[in-house]
C-alpha cells in the first residue's frame, strides 16, 4: 500500500508511472485495488486528489471482446469531464457488454478514427478476398488505433485533476486493449496519469493472450516503464485481523496455524474460516483447496452437484437458461435451485444483469464466488464430462442464436465447440474462421483474428481426411493466419509461440491440390514463394515464385496474375537485375492495356501497383537511369503520400533516399528518411524497414565528423530492431550499411573495424544458403577494406578478387554500386602490389560512373553527380593513387 501511495504522490507532480502488483488468484488483489480505490476517493480537495477509473478484464462468458477495458476507461473519463446524457447513451455496454459496437463507440470518441478505421475495413475486406493481402497494410491499421486511443486517454487525463487508472486482472485482457496499454505506459512519464494493473500468473483454461500479456509485462519491467511487485499473501497480521472479525472468541492459536497452512492466501484463508466451527478444543482445518471445496459440495445433493458442475462448464459466470437446457431440466425449477445454493451455500453469487448479448435471454446471471473455486469444480470433472457438457452448451446456445447474433455469442459458442470434442469439429473450424473474419474487418482487431485462425487450422486438421471441405477449411484458414501475420514474420527462426510459416504455407500449398481448384493453387503457390523468402532465403523462393506465375496463368485470373508477376519481379531483381527490369517492364505494359488492372477501388491491385512502380523505379536507378529513376521515385512517393492508408511509403521513401544520396541531394535524402521514420514510429511496432531508413541516415549522418556519434547509435538501434524483425531479404542489407557506418566513424579504431569485419563475414557466410547475391559482394568488398586496414594487403586482395568474380558472373545487381567494388578492388589490389590490374579496374570504374552521368538529362543533377558525390569524386580524380 505505500507504493501505491508513493504512485499517488508522485502524481500530484504530474509524474506519470505504472505499477504491476502480481499474484495467484485469490491473493487479494482484487480487494487490494478496490480498498486503494477507495482510498484515494476520500483525498478529495487535499494536494493528492485525483480521479480514479477502475476496470476489470474479464475471462467468462464472451471472452475476446475487443478493446473492452480501453472503452470501459474512455466512458469514465468522458463521464467526468462532460455532462452524462448522449455519452453516457452512446457507451452504454461498455466494459463486459461491450460487442460489435466497440469501433463504432471509440470513433465516436477519438478523433480521426473513424475514418481510419472506415479505409482499414475496406482495404482488409478486399484483401482477405483476393486471398493476396498486401504487405504492411493490415497491422499498422491497428498500431494506428492504439495510439489514437492512447491519445485519447492522455487527453482526457490532461482535462482536470490527474487520473490514477486501475486494470484488473489484465491476464484476461483482450489483444487490442493490450496493444493500447503498451502505447499508454511507454508514455506515461510528464503526463497526468499513472496505471496500477493486477497481474496473475495462474493458467487458465480461457487466459487466450496471457503469454503475450507475461512477455510485455518483463518488456515493460526491463526498460524501466513498469515497476512489479509480488502480492504474496496476507501477513500474519492481517489473517489475525480476519480471525479476529469473524470468530471473536477463537483460540490464538488459530490464525498462527491459517498463516501456516495457507501462506496468506486469502480466499484460502476465508474459506477455512467458514469451515472452522467454534467452540472447538481441536481446530480441524482442512489441508487443500479441494478439500475446503469438496467439503461445500458435500452439503449439496446429488442433484445440486450435477447442477454446479453443469454451471462450471459455461464458466466462472454462468446463465441459468444454459444450465438448464443443457441439463434438460425444468427452468423455472433450476433457477430456484440455484437461488437456494447462493443463499445458503454461498458457492455462487447472483450479478445485478447478465452480459449485454444475454440481456434479450430470461435468464439470471450467476457467478462462481471466486476464479480458484469455479476452476477447482471445472478441474474436478472428468476429460468426457467436461467435453460433453461444452458440445451441448454449443447446442443450447446456436438453437437461440440467427444470422445476425451479437458477438459475445458467437464468441461464447465458438468456445464451447473448440471444447466439445470430435463431434463439433467442423462447426467449430467455422465458427472460429467466421470470427476471424470478423475481428480483422468489424473490429480491426487483428491479433484476436490469429487466435481465431489457429483455433480453426488445429479443427480443420483434426477432421477426418474424408470430411467435406476439410481442405478448403484448412487452405482457408491457413491463408488468413498467415495473411494477417505477414508483417511479421521472422525468417530466422519461429518465434516464440508463433507460427511456423513455411510448414503452414506447404500445408495449405498441399491441401489446394488436393481440392483441384487452379485459382486456389495459383494463391497457395504464391503464398508459399512468400514464406521461403522469409524463411530460406532468395533462391529457393524464385523458383516457387516462378511456378506461382505459371500457376496464375493457368487459372486465368488477370488479377492474379499481375500480383505474381509483381512479386516475382521484385524479388528476381534481387538475382539479376536485368530479368527483373524485364519483368518489371512487362507488368507495367499489363497494367496500361488492361483497364481492369487500373481500377483504383482495389487495395491489393493498389498495393501491387505501388510496389511495382517502385521496384521499377529502383531497378532503373540501380541499372544507371538516375534521372528517370528520380523522376518516377518522386511522382510515386507523391501519390502514396495522398493515400489514406500510406503503407508503401517507408519504401519508397527508402527508394528515393538512395536516388537523393547518388546524387548528392544530402538535404533532401535526410528528409525523406525521417519522415519515413517518423511514419512507421507513428505506428508503433518494429519494423524491418524502419530498421533499414534508420541505418541509411546512420551513413548520411556518419559523414558529418560532428554528427558520427549521432550515425553510430542510430546504426546499432537499427541492427537491434533487424534482428528482432529478422526479415531474410533487409538483414544482410542493414548488416552491411552497420558494417559500413562502423568504418566510416572508425578513424583508426582498430575495434570498430574488427566489429565492421565480423558483420561483414556474418553476411558472407548467411548468404551461402539465402542466396542473396548483391549482399555477398557487398560483405566481400567489406572485408576486402576492413583487412587493409587491419594491414593485410594480401587477404584484401584475395576478398576483392572474389567480389569481383562473383559481379563478373552475375552483373549489375541492386543497392550495390558497381563502380564502388571496381573502386575498393583496385584500392587492394594496388596495396597489395598488382598496379596493373589496379589501374585497369580504376578505367572501368569510371567508366561506369561516366556512362551513368551520360545517362542524366538534367544538367545540375549530372554536376552534382560527378563533383559532390564522395565517390564519385575520388574515382574521377584518383590516378595519382594508382
Amino acid at each position: 500500500m505505500a507504493e501505491l501511495d508513493g504512485l499517488v504522490a508522485d502524481l500530484a507532480d504530474r509524474r506519470g508511472g505504472a505499477l504491476v502488483i502480481r499474484g495467484r488468484s485469490g491473493m487479494g488483489k482484487s480487494a487490494l485495488l478496490a480498498e486503494f480505490a477507495r482510498r484515494v476517493g476520500e483525498r478529495a480537495g487535499t494536494p493528492e486528489a485525483c480521479r480514479v477509473v477502475l476496470t476489470s478484464c474479464y475471462p467468462e462468458i464472451g471472452t475476446g471482446l475487443t478493446y473492452a477495458p480501453a472503452v470501459d476507461l474512455l466512458q469514465q473519463l468522458h463521464d467526468q469531464v462532460e455532462q452524462p446524457g448522449w455519452w453516457s447513451r452512446v457507451f452504454r455496454g461498455a466494459g463486459r457488454g461491450v460487442a460489435t459496437s466497440a469501433p463504432e463507440v471509440l470513433s465516436a470518441i477519438v478523433p480521426g478514427l473513424g475514418a481510419a478505421w472506415k479505409v482499414g475495413r475496406e482495404v482488409t475486406e478486399a484483401a482477405l478476398n483476393s486471398g493476396s493481402v498486401p504487405l504492411d497494410s493490415v497491422m499498422p491499421i491497428q498500431h494506428g488505433a492504439a495510439a489514437r486511443i492512447a491519445d485519447a486517454l492522455l487527453d482526457l487525463a490532461r482535462d482536470g485533476l490527474p487520473v490514477l487508472a486501475l486494470v484488473d486482472d489484465i491476464q484476461h485482457i483482450d489483444p487490442s486493449s493490450l496493444l493500447v496499454l503498451d502505447r499508454l505506459v511507454r508514455r506515461l512519464d510528464g503526463e497526468p496519469l499513472a496505471l496500477v494493473i493486477s497481474h496473475a500468473p495462474d493458467r487458465e483454461p480461457n487466459s487466450g493472450s496471457a503469454a503475450a500479456v507475461e512477455a510485455l509485462l518483463d518488456t515493460w519491467e526491463s526498460q524501466g516503464l513498469a515497476r512489479r511487485r509480488e502480492l504474496a499473501g496476507l501477513p500474519p497480521e492481517a489473517v489475525q485481523e480476519l480471525v479476529e472479525r469473524r470468530h471473536p472468541g477463537a483460540p490464538a492459536a488459530l490464525s498462527t496455524e491459517l498463516v501456516q497452512l495457507t501462506g496468506g492466501h486469502s480466499v484460502f484463508v476465508r474459506m477455512c474460516l467458514e469451515e472452522w466451527s467454534p467452540g472447538s478444543d481441536r481446530i480441524p482445518l482442512p489441508r487443500s483447496l479441494n478439500r475446503v471445496v469438496d467439503s461445500r459440495l458435500r452439503l449439496l445433493d446429488e442433484r445440486d452437484r450435477r447442477l454446479i458442475a453443469t454451471a462450471a462448464a459455461q464458466g466462472s459466470s454462468f446463465l441459468s437458461n444454459v444450465v438448464a437446457e443443457t441439463l434438460g431440466e425444468p427452468h423455472d425449477e433450476v433457477i430456484e435451485r440455484l437461488r437456494r445454493i447462493a443463499d445458503e451455500q454461498q458457492l455462487i453469487v447472483v450479478e445485478a444483469e447478465p452480459p449485454a448479448w444475454a440481456r434479450g435471454d430470461q435468464a439470471d446471471s450467476y457467478r462462481f464466488e471466486h476464479g480458484a473455486l469455479w476452476r477447482v469444480i471445472y478441474e474436478q470433472q472428468t476429460a468426457e464430462q467436461r467435453r460433453s457438457r461444452h458440445a451441448r452448451i454449443a447446442q443450447v446456445l446456436s438453437s437461440h442464436s440467427g444470422p445476425d447474433a451479437a458477438l459475445g455469442r458467437r464468441l461464447e459458442i465458438a468456445g464451447h465447440l473448440d471444447r466439445g470434442g470430435l463431434p463439433c469439429l467442423a462447426a467449430s473450424a467455422d465458427a472460429h474462421y467466421a470470427l476471424a473474419r470478423s475481428a480483422a474487418l468489424d473490429g480491426l482487431s487483428f491479433v484476436e483474428a490469429e487466435q481465431h485462425c489457429e483455433v480453426a487450422i488445429r479443427a480443420s486438421r483434426a477432421l477426418p481426411e474424408k470430411e467435406p471441405d476439410r481442405d478448403r477449411r484448412l487452405v482457408a484458414a491457413i491463408e488468413l493466419l498467415l495473411s494477417l501475420t505477414e508483417v511479421r514474420w521472422r525468417g530466422r527462426h519461429q518465434p516464440a509461440g508463433g507460427p511456423d510459416i513455411d510448414a503452414l504455407a506447404a500445408e495449405a500449398e498441399q491441401a489446394a491440390v488436393r481440392c483441384v481448384d487452379a485459382r486456389l493453387i495459383a494463391r497457395t503457390t504464391l503464398l508459399r514463394g512468400k514464406t521461403l523468402l522469409a524463411t530460406q532465403g532468395l533462391e529457393p523462393s524464385l523458383a516457387k515464385l516462378r511456378e506461382a506465375v505459371d500457376r496464375a496463368e493457368q487459372a486465368g485470373d488477370p488479377v492474379a496474375l499481375f500480383v505474381a508477376k509483381v512479386e516475382y519481379g521484385r524479388q528476381v531483381s534481387k538475382w539479376r537485375l536485368a530479368d527483373g527490369l524485364e519483368q518489371l517492364r512487362e507488368v507495367e505494359r499489363m497494367y496500361a492495356s488492361d483497364p481492369a488492372l487500373g481500377a483504383t477501388d482495389d487495395p491489393v491491385l493498389q498495393h501491387a501497383r505501388n510496389l511495382a512502380e517502385m521496384q521499377l523505379a529502383i531497378s532503373l536507378f540501380d541499372s544507371g537511369f538516375l534521372g528517370e529513376a528520380l523522376g518516377r521515385l518522386l511522382r510515386c512517393v507523391d501519390r502514396i503520400r495522398r493515400e489514406p492508408m500510406a503503407v508503401e511509403l517507408p519504401i519508397a521513401l527508402n527508394y528515393l533516399a538512395q536516388v537523393h544520396m547518388a546524387t548528392a541531394a544530402w538535404a533532401q535524402a535526410e528528409e525523406v528518411l525521417r519522415e519515413a521514420l517518423a511514419s512507421e514510429e507513428k505506428r508503433g511496432g518494429d519494423s524491418g524497414w524502419h530498421a533499414y531508413n534508420a541505418v541509411l541516415l546512420a551513413r548520411l549522418l556518419a559523414m558529418d565528423p560532428l554528427h558520427r556519434e549521432e550515425a553510430l547509435e542510430l546504426a546499432e538501434a537499427a541492427w537491434l530492431e533487424t534482428q528482432r524483425t529478422w526479415l531474410a531479404n533487409l538483414v544482410p542489407i542493414v548488416r552491411n550499411l552497420f558494417a559500413e557506418v562502423l568504418l566510416d566513424v572508425a578513424d583508426g579504431d582498430l575495434d570498430k573495424v574488427r566489429r565492421a569485419d565480423r558483420l561483414a563475414l556474418a553476411t558472407r557466410v548467411e548468404t551461402e544458403s539465402t542466396g542473396m547475391v548483391r549482399s555477398q559482394i557487398a560483405a566481400l568488398a567489406l572485408r576486402s577494406r576492413t583487412h587493409l586496414l587491419m594491414g593485410e594487403p594480401v587477404a584484401a586482395q584475395e576478398l576483392a578478387r572474389e567480389a569481383l568474380s562473383t559481379l563478373g558472373r552475375v552483373g549489375d545487381m541492386p543497392a550495390l554500386r558497381t563502380e564502388e567494388v571496381l573502386f575498393d578492388a583496385a584500392v587492394a589490389l594496388r596495396a597489395a602490389g598488382s598496379e596493373g590490374e589496379a589501374r585497369e579496374l580504376l578505367d572501368r570504374a569510371r567508366s561506369e560512373v561516366t556512362r551513368k552521368a551520360e545517362l542524366i538529362d538534367d544538367v545540375g543533377l549530372r554536376r552534382r553527380f560527378l563533383e559532390e558525390v564522395p565517390l564519385n569524386r575520388r574515382i574521377l580524380g584518383t590516378e595519382g593513387l594508382i
